[in-house]
């Protein structure tokens, strides 16, 4: 059970604001829109607090993935599992036949396998920890025709507030080029998850010539939060 895991040093429940380092504090308050359920025993380390979407972003970004993949795809692999938000998302909406979820991080790693057992939906999805290049290469190939990709990496750090536009060519460790090269050598059915200042003509570069590409900005409290561009043949979102 997911109460009696025993957590590594550097993932913690934090459980008032006097525990919580000064960097994550205005993280803190946002606590129950990160995860409902936060309370019941959820895990980050401080590093992951950044990088979780937050509930009600997942489950829009959710909804329209199970709505809009065609029927003959029932595999996800989420490429940048992290704490495990959008990978809880995905598993709630019980439109995938499995998930993969991949995260580097060892630690984040536990986080994520916890949590997902906190909301009881752990028994959907298979773990791997590692480069999520390689896994698709090696373990996962096989499962490329069933298979679409949603992809939230890493931005480069908080910083990516401040730029009016966001340069994704040069985004932090790795360029759109680099993200779309490697997922569109596995299957044509690429989400991306970017800033919300991400540049759009960077973006529609890397659109097929006779293709088209949907971007939807996920807001809150009638703000974008960020954007997510779906490539390949992913239906128009309503």
């Amino acid at each position: 059970m997911a109460d009696t895991e025993v957590a590594p040093p550097e993932v913690h429940h934090y459980q008032s604001i006097e525990e919580v380092p000064w960097d994550i504090q205005n993280y803190w308050a946002q606590r129950h829109r990160i995860f409902s359920r936060y309370d019941d025993g959820i895990w980050l380390t401080d590093d992951a607090w950044f990088g979780v979407t937050p509930e009600p972003v997942a489950h829009k970004i959710a909804n329209h993935m199970a709505e809009a993949t065609p029927e003959d795809r029932c595999i996800l692999v989420d490429c940048f599992a992290g704490a495990g938000g959008n990978t809880i998302a995905f598993a709630q909406t019980r439109k995938w036949k499995r998930i993969y979820a991949i995260e580097k991080n060892p630690a984040v790693l536990q986080c994520a396998q916890h949590n997902a057992e906190i909301y009881g939906v752990g028994n959907q999805i298979t773990w791997f920890q590692g480069d999520c290049f390689d896994i698709l290469q090696n373990q996962l190939k096989d499962l490329a025709p069933y298979s679409v990709i949603f992809a939230s990496p890493p931005w480069g750090g908080p910083g990516y507030r401040s730029d009016h536009v966001f340069n994704l060519s040069t985004m932090e460790p790795y360029s759109l080029k680099r993200l779309y090269k490697e997922y569109s050598m596995f299957t044509p059915l690429v989400a991306l998850f970017l800033p919300r200042t991400s540049d759009a003509r960077q973006m529609a570069k890397f659109v097929p010539e006779g293709d088209k590409a949907e971007v939807v900005h996920y807001c809150m409290d009638g703000h974008s939060k960020a954007l997510c561009i779906y490539y390949g043949g992913f239906a128009s979102h309503n």
